[in-house]
C-alpha cells in the first residue's frame, strides 16, 4: 500500500462511537456530498442540488479528470464527504482518496493484496460497485470476499474480515457488491450463483468487524432468520421450513440465490431490503419446485437479521431472471386514492413491482417493457391459489421445453430488462428513471454437476435485440410506479448499463454503453451529451464543493454486457451468451478506466 497523509482533514469525520447511521443520514441530508452509492438509504439517487438545471445543462463542461489505471468494466460512482472524493475500480479494487481542494491531488491510495484465482470465478467480469462510509472509515468490499476498513484519513486498514468460506476462488465465493452501513453495522452480500454459491446477508460491526448475523437465502428457519409464524408471505406466516421444502433433496445447499445487488434502509421500520439472485442451476429440470427464497424481495430487522417479510417473484425461475436490482422506497405515492409508502423494483424479469414496504402486501406488478413475453401477467386477484405469481407461457418455458432442447424468444433475455444498474426516483414527478435491457434470448438447458468453484451453469445462452422494436437493445424510460405504465420512453442503440441520477433542476442524467453521458428533461428530450473514453456502466453522481455543483461519473466498458470487450472474449457463446449480441460495441468504444467530472464555465 502507498499512502500519503492526508494534508486535508475530512469536514465530517465521525466521532468514534457515534451512532453511524445518525451522522450519516445528516450527511445525506446535505446535498454537496455524495456520502452513500445509492445517494440515500432509500436508493432514490437523487438530488436537491439545482445549480445545474434543464436550461443549462447544455453548457457542461469537462471540469477535469482521473484515469485509474485499471482496464475492466467500471461500476459504482465515488463517494464525497467533504473536501475528499473517494474513488474505487474493479478488481485489483484499489482506492483512492483524492484532494478536492489540490487539483485531485492522491491523499492516499490502498490497492489489497489479492489471490488472482478469484478473477476466473466472476461471472460477468471484475466489477466492484463501490465503497461505503462511516465512522470516519472506508469499507471495502473486495472480489475475494474480504471486507476491510479503512482509515478515511490515511488509508490504513483498522481490520479486516473474510466474509466468503475461502478467499482464493476455490468455492466460486466472490465480492462484488458495495457495502451498506446501517446503525453500528456494515452490510454486505455474496456474489457466485453460477457455481452453485448458497446466497447470505451478513451484518458485522463496524467498531472491529466481528460477526452480528448472516441470513442464508435458503436453508433451516435457524440459518434464513425467519419465523415460521411471524414472517409472512404476500400476508400469510411462511411456515416451518419454508426454505428447504420447496427443493428436491439437498440441492438448496447450493442453491444459488446470492445477494449481489443493492440494498435499502428505512430508519422508521428498521427493515432492510434486499433482493436474492437466481437458483443454481440454470437448468431447471434438476431443481425440482419453487426453489425458495431465491428470486426473493426480503425485508429484514437490521438489528437481528429477521425477516418481517418476504416475496418471491419467480418461483422455480427458468430464465437467471435474478431479483437482485434495486429496491427504492418512495413515500405517499398515491395507488387507487391512497397515500402508500412504497417499494419499488423494477426487475430482471421484465415486470416492475410496487409493494407496501411496511407489509409486503403487493400493489402494483405490470411489464416495464412491452417485449416481455415469457409470462403474461402477475395474478394479482388475492382470492387465488396463484395469487402473486406470474402467468408462464408455455411456449417460453425452458423447463417444459426440457433439457438439450433450445427454446427460442424469450424476451428478455437473462440480463434482464434491466441487469443491477440503478434506476432514480424523484419526489418532485412522483416518477422513476429506469435504464433498460431491450434483448431477447435462445436459451437451451442441459444436465451439469456440482464440483465447487466450478461453473454450475447448466444452459447455453443467445440474446440479440428484441424483434419488431427499434432495433437497438435498450430503452431509457420514465415508469409510473402507482399506474404500472411507461410515461415515456428514449431508444438507446445498446443497452443502458449505467445508474441515472435525477436532479432538483429537472434533469435526468444517464450513461450509455457507447461512452456517452446523456442529460434529458421531465419529459425525456436530450439536452446534452459527452462521449467519454469508455463505454459508461458505472453510476452518474452530484455534488457540490466551494459553492459549485459537479455532475461524476466512472467510465470503464466491462460487466456483462460488455465482457466481450472487457475479458477479450470473442465467441458468442462466451460470456454466458451476451459476446455476440453485444459485438457491435468495438465499433464504438474500447477499454478505458477513467473518472470524468463536469461543471458549468465560470468559477
Amino acid at each position: 500500500m502507498n499512502v500519503a497523509l492526508a494534508t486535508t482533514a475530512l469536514s465530517f469525520a465521525l466521532a468514534g462511537g457515534a451512532k453511524a447511521d445518525d451522522d450519516l443520514q445528516g450527511m445525506m441530508s446535505d446535498s454537496k456530498n455524495w456520502v452513500i452509492q445509492s445517494g440515500d438509504y432509500a436508493n432514490t439517487r437523487y438530488s436537491q442540488l439545482d445549480q445545474i438545471n434543464k436550461d443549462n445543462v447544455k453548457d457542461l463542461q469537462v471540469a477535469w479528470t482521473f484515469s485509474t489505471g485499471v482496464l475492466r468494466g467500471h461500476e459504482g460512482g465515488p463517494l464525497i464527504i467533504g473536501d475528499v472524493m473517494y474513488v474505487h475500480t474493479p478488481f485489483p479494487n484499489t482506492v483512492f482518496a483524492l484532494d478536492l481542494n489540490n487539483d485531485g491531488k492522491i491523499l492516499w491510495k490502498y490497492t489489497p493484496k489479492q489471490d488472482s484465482n478469484v478473477i476466473p470465478i466472476m461471472c460477468c467480469d471484475t466489477v466492484n460497485r463501490g465503497v461505503a462510509y462511516a465512522d470516519g472509515k472506508i469499507f471495502l468490499y473486495q472480489a475475494d470476499t474480504t471486507l476491510v476498513a479503512l482509515d478515511a484519513k490515511t488509508g490504513e486498514p483498522a481490520w479486516s474480515v473474510k466474509n466468503g468460506s475461502t478467499a482464493d476462488g476455490s468455492t466460486g465465493e466472490s465480492g462484488t457488491s458495495a457495502p451498506m452501513v446501517v446503525k453500528d453495522k456494515v452490510i454486505v452480500g455474496i456474489s457466485g450463483g453460477e457455481f452453485g454459491v448458497r446466497g447470505h446477508l451478513t451484518a458485522y460491526n463496524i467498531k472491529d468487524g466481528s460477526l452480528a448475523w448472516r441470513a442464508y437465502s435458503m436453508g433451516s428457519d435457524k440459518e434464513t432468520l425467519i419465523d415460521p409464524e411471524k414472517t409472512t408471505h404476500l400476508g400469510k406466516p411462511v411456515g416451518t421450513d419454508s426454505g428447504t421444502n420447496t427443493w428436491e433433496g439437498d440441492q438448496w445447499k447450493i442453491g444459488g440465490g446470492t445477494t449481489w445487488g443493492w440494498y435499502s434502509y428505512d430508519p422508521k421500520l428498521n427493515l432492510i431490503f434486499y433482493g436474492t439472485g437466481n437458483p443454481s442451476t440454470w437448468n431447471p429440470s434438476q431443481r425440482p419446485g419453487d426453489n425458495r427464497w431465491s428470486m426473493t424481495i426480503m425485508a429484514r430487522d437490521a438489528d437481528t437479521g429477521v425477516a418481517k417479510w418476504l416475496y418471491q417473484m419467480t418461483p422455480h425461475d427458468e430464465w437467471d431472471y435474478d431479483g437482485v436490482n434495486e429496491m427504492i422506497l418512495a413515500d405517499g405515492v398515491e395507488i387507487d386514492g391512497k397515500p402508500r409508502d412504497i417499494l419499488f423494483h423494477p426487475d430482471r424479469n421484465g415486470f416492475a413491482y410496487t409493494l407496501d414496504r411496511a407489509t409486503g402486501e403487493l400493489l402494483v406488478a405490470k411489464k416495464y417493457d412491452p417485449a416481455v413475453n415469457w409470462a403474461t401477467e402477475v395474478v394479482m386477484d388475492k382470492n387465488s391459489p396463484d395469487y402473486g405469481r406470474p402467468k408462464v407461457v408455455d411456449k417460453y418455458s425452458t423447463h417444459k421445453g426440457g433439457e438439450d432442447v433450445n427454446t427460442t424468444g424469450i424476451c428478455p433475455a437473462a440480463l434482464g430488462t434491466k441487469d443491477q444498474q440503478p434506476a432514480a426516483y424523484s419526489p418532485k414527478t412522483k416518477l422513476f428513471y429506469i435504464p433498460t435491457n431491450h434483448v431477447c434470448m435462445d436459451y437451451e438447458p442441459y444436465r451439469v454437476s456440482y464440483t465447487a468453484g466450478q461453473p454450475y451453469i447448466g444452459a447455453t445462452l443467445s440474446m440479440y435485440p428484441a424483434p419488431n422494436s427499434h432495433g437497438g437493445m435498450g430503452n431509457f424510460i420514465a415508469w409510473d410506479a402507482a399506474k404500472g405504465e411507461i410515461v415515456w420512453s428514449k431508444p438507446e442503440q445498446f443497452s443502458v448499463w449505467s445508474g441515472a441520477l435525477a436532479t432538483a433542476g429537472d434533469v435526468v442524467f444517464y450513461g450509455t454503453l457507447e461512452g456517452y453521458i446523456k442529460a434529458v428533461d421531465l419529459q425525456g428530450n436530450e439536452l446534452y451529451k459527452f462521449k467519454t473514453p469508455s463505454g459508461i456502466i458505472g453510476n452518474v453522481t452530484t455534488y457540490e464543493h466551494n459553492g459549485k455543483q459537479y455532475i461524476a461519473v466512472l467510465s470503464g466498458v466491462g460487466g456483462w454486457a460488455g465482457i466481450g470487450l472487457a475479458a477479450g472474449l470473442t465467441k458468442g457463446t462466451d460470456g454466458l451468451g451476451a459476446v455476440g449480441g453485444y459485438a457491435g460495441l468495438s465499433d464504438y468504444t474500447t477499454l478505458g478506466g477513467q473518472l470524468t467530472v463536469f461543471a458549468l464555465p465560470g468559477k
